[in-house]
């Protein structure tokens, strides 16, 4: 850009300067286009080319981001060939596949901070869903093996629910709820199959008591048999309650069983009723009372019910419209009584007639009457074994010489002949009772029952044996012998197994009185002071751990060692228990001093870390009862989780303190962006002076941050004194093309002077002065002097000025070639051996008295100054020292 100025400014005007002056191509004044003020040029032109190089390479690589569009794959391939951070993160916006951003975080994880960041949360972001996938997809699974179970139970629904509120998988939800609701509908089929189930044995259980026929019983019962059929068929059948299943079973079996017995009642009613039809529809005159008597029993027996007792009442009534016949006894001892009339209605018809027998005894006493009525009662409710001991009664009190009546005999006949019946009944019964015990005892060994059932089972049974023989009488040696076989042989692992309990209580016993002795050696330890209070701690913690799990002693042996143990542990636990006072004492100290820290100190974590060091060693040191130290513990997390609650809480306060601080900055640095275009060196040192003052005024940003905002605002500073620098220089290059063009126009009138051939009039170069720009800098009033020095001899001595001009020569050569010197400014292999020469001295001088601000822009003034005749290469030389000048900004 410089070398464009000067060939602008400098390449054709003083060439038309030298046409007017007269000069052709040869002329001194003419100058030729000097190729020294592109020596200085590389270098700039260096920089220039690579910045245009990296903003032509930023643009392409926009262009090609723009042209990514949606190809992930692309975007990648973008983001690990690009060198620009900011293309590179606009580029990660495009990639989301995982693969895509594992490759992209493995590459850019220790390069690119930012689009590691993006990459990085985004992965995670993936894996947290692919988490939820696997779990929603385990719920999912075992939603389904539920659903696939014979037996669904509500807690398993309840916790698979409990699993799925904390599952986000919205890919999932439509295909678990399509399953939980199916698992929904068996839940509720269930619930309906369990109340049908319980409504079911309810109204079995009630049709014992609802007084149907036999026919309404069989088809209740079918019905509900049916029902129970369906019901165990059901898919659900398996949620159905074991012991309702068996309960209906055995109740349904029961009333199935008793329907004959109804059957058979409802036809002896039956009978009865139609007998008793045809006896009250025939006349009186007809019938006769025995008779209708023995009819009347031979007849089937009936229920004892209402309508049994109806019918006996009719029956009575129609007895009582009979007319009574009076017979004599006869006097043998005979079977008097009618043969199948009781023993109380014989005795009832003798007393009406008026007679107690034509014998001449008095009969049987009023106790004896009592016990025959008793017995007959016994009969009545099937009690053998009073039947039998009122039985025995009789007859010690006939074996005293007590003569019967001959109805008191009959009744009395009757009465054995019916014991005799019902016991062999009862004994026959009794036997398949035994039989049906014997096999069930049997089977206890296959039923895998506990011993202390299987232990009950056999008492049990063995008692049920022995209630047999109160009632049916005593059992065949043989049966006995098959029954005490079977119950010892059952019984055989209950005995070894209470053996073996009794074998363990002995042990436990010994156990219990090692116990008792090493609690008796730990006090004689503690009080000779040898202790240590953890050993102790954990000793009786230990001791009362081993006494629980001590297992079962004998109950006298269990009492006295409860007594020793009790009396040791009391001595153990009181010093252990005052010693526990001091700890808690201890702890509530170290509490209270976690309470009173600062939580704005700075050292206040280091010494919360102290206080808990000293907790942990207290705690090592005695634990106290676990309750104790909890609840302390509790208090003292407390009191730290406060303590780093406060600090957290003061952070975020500075925190948001920061943040503000940092959108100030922000906005300092913003300002400065934008105020970077306009700046130039007369406004560029305030404006740098003022935001370093406002910079420093703000405090400090969040840490995270801090590099990135010193970053931009050290940025901002350097476009700013950049830009001013830009203008700085475009300024010198202005100044030095003005200044080079007044140099040439002075040089031309010494040249002028010089060569009277070249003569103008003073008017002319004086126009040719008006024509130029001022200068600033001082250099106007520099060459201005030598101007009018020059227009003073060419209108006065001309002679002594060109001496003057031609001494001035060597000087200003000399002077040249030490601002070049200087300035580090190339002077020809010609002046190489003069230039080593001034160098040293120049570099004496130079630390001899330091080196001055503005030095150098003092000398080439005077150089400028200093009026003298040069030739073209010395002319390019001072013109290539100004541009160099003008562009350090000097």
């Amino acid at each position: 850009m410089f070398e464009f100025l000067f060939k602008r400014q400098g390449g054709a005007k003083p060439a038309a300067s030298g046409e007017q002056a007269g000069g052709g191509k040869n002329a001194p004044g003419v100058a030729k286009s000097s190729p020294a003020p592109g020596a200085a040029a590389p270098a700039d032109g260096v920089a220039s080319s690579s910045a245009a190089a990296t903003a032509g390479a930023r643009a392409r690589q926009a262009d090609e981001l723009k042209a990514l569009g949606t190809d992930e794959a692309a975007a990648v391939a973008f983001i690990l060939r690009s060198e620009f951070s900011e293309l590179r993160l606009a580029a990660a916006e495009l990639v989301h596949g995982k693969e895509a951003l594992e490759r992209v975080h493995g590459a850019m994880r220790n390069l690119d901070r930012r689009v590691a960041k993006l990459v990085h949360g985004r992965l995670e972001a993936i894996r947290h869903h692919e988490s939820e996938l696997r779990r929603g997809e385990e719920a999912l699974a075992q939603a389904r093996a539920l659903l696939s179970d014979t037996l669904l139970t509500p807690n398993h629904v309840a916790e698979l629910d409990r699993k799925w509120s904390v599952i986000r998988a919205p890919e999932l939800a439509a295909d678990f709820d399509i399953v939980r609701a199916e698992l929904g509908r068996r839940l509720e089929s269930q619930v309906q199959l369990q109340r049908a189930m319980i409504d079911r044995l309810a109204a079995l259980r009630q049709l014992g008591s609802a007084g149907l026929d036999a026919a309404g019983l069989a088809a209740r019962l079918s019905a509900l048999q049916t029902e129970q059929e369906a019901a165990l068929v059901d898919p659900g059948h398996a949620s159905l309650p074991r012991t309702l299943v068996a309960e209906f079973a055995t109740e349904h079996a029961r009333l199935t069983a008793s329907l004959a017995t109804v059957e058979q009642d409802q036809a002896a009613l039956a009978a009865r009723e139609a007998a008793l039809a045809e006896w009250q529809a025939r006349p009186a005159a007809e019938l006769n009372g025995d008779t209708l008597r023995k009819e009347w029993q031979r007849l089937p027996a009936a229920p004892a019910n209402d309508a049994a007792t109806a019918l006996q009442t009719r029956f009575d009534a129609l007895l009582a419209t009979l007319p009574q016949e009076i017979r004599k006894p006869k006097p043998a001892a005979g079977v008097g009584a009618p043969g199948a009339d009781s023993a109380k209605d014989v005795a009832r018809t003798a007393a009406k007639a008026g007679g107690q027998g034509a014998d001449k005894t008095k009969g049987a006493d009023q106790q004896f009457l009592d016990n025959m009525d008793a017995l007959e009662a016994a009969l009545q409710q099937g009690s053998l074994g009073s039947a039998a001991e009122l039985d025995k009664s009789l007859k010690e009190s006939k074996d005293r010489g007590m003569r019967l009546t001959n109805q008191q005999a009959d009744r009395l006949a009757h009465l054995r002949a019916e014991l005799k019946r019902l016991s062999d009944w009862a004994r026959w019964g009794g036997n398949v009772s035994r039989e049906e015990l014997i096999k069930t005892v049997e089977g206890l060994p296959t039923q895998n029952l506990a011993m202390g059932e299987l232990a009950k089972k056999v008492g049990s049974m063995r008692d049920r044996w022995k209630a047999l023989d109160s009632l049916s009488g005593p059992a065949p040696r043989s049966l006995w012998e098959r029954f005490d076989a079977a119950c010892t042989q059952a019984y055989a692992p209950a005995a070894a197994h209470f053996r073996q309990l009794a074998d363990d209580r002995h042990t436990n016993a010994a156990r219990g009185q090692a116990l008792v002795d090493e609690a008796n050696a730990e006090i004689a330890r503690l009080e000779s002071g040898a202790a240590d209070w953890k050993h102790v701690s954990g000793t009786v913690q230990r001791l009362r751990t081993a006494w629980s799990h001590l297992g079962a002693v004998d109950r006298k042996e269990k009492k006295r060692l409860d007594t020793l143990f009790s009396e040791a542990l009391t001595t153990l636990q009181r010093p252990l228990e005052n010693q526990r006072r001091v700890e808690v004492a201890v702890r509530e100290q170290l509490i209270e001093e976690v309470r009173k820290l600062d939580p704005h100190e700075r050292h206040a974590v280091d010494l919360l870390r102290e206080l808990q060091h000293r907790w942990q060693e207290h705690a090592r040191a005695l634990p106290l009862e676990r309750k104790a130290e909890q609840a302390l513990w509790q208090r003292f997390r407390a009191a730290c989780d406060d303590l780093f609650a406060a600090r957290k809480e003061h952070a975020h306060a500075a925190d948001s303190e920061r943040r503000a601080h940092e959108a100030a900055k922000e906005a300092l640095c913003e300002r400065l962006e934008a105020a970077a275009a306009d700046a130039t060196p007369a406004t560029a040192g305030k404006l740098l002076r003022e935001a370093a003052a406002e910079w420093q005024s703000i405090g400090p940003v969040p840490r995270a941050h801090e590099a990135r905002i010193e970053k931009r605002y050290h940025a901002a500073i350097a476009q700013v004194e950049q830009h001013a620098d830009a203008v700085r220089r475009a300024a010198g290059v202005a100044l030095a093309g003005a200044v080079r063009d007044k140099l040439r126009l002075v040089q031309s009138l010494e040249t002028a002077i010089a060569n009277p051939a070249l003569d103008t009039s003073a008017a002319d170069w004086r126009a040719r002065w008006e024509a130029l720009l001022p200068l600033d800098g001082g250099y106007e009033a520099v060459l201005r002097g030598r101007f009018d020095a020059g227009l003073a001899a060419l209108e006065g001595e001309r002679n002594g000025y060109v001496g003057q001009l031609e001494a001035n020569r060597e000087r200003l050569l000399q002077d040249l070639l030490r601002l070049e010197i200087a300035a580090g400014v190339d002077s020809g292999a010609e002046f190489a051996r003069e230039r080593l020469r001034l160098q040293v001295e120049v570099l004496q001088s130079s630390l001899k008295s330091g080196q001055k601000r503005g030095a150098q822009t003092d000398e080439l003034r005077a150089l400028l100054a200093l009026p003298a005749l040069l030739d073209a290469r010395t002319e390019s030389r001072i013109e290539h020292l100004l541009l160099r000048q003008a562009k350090d900004g000097k």
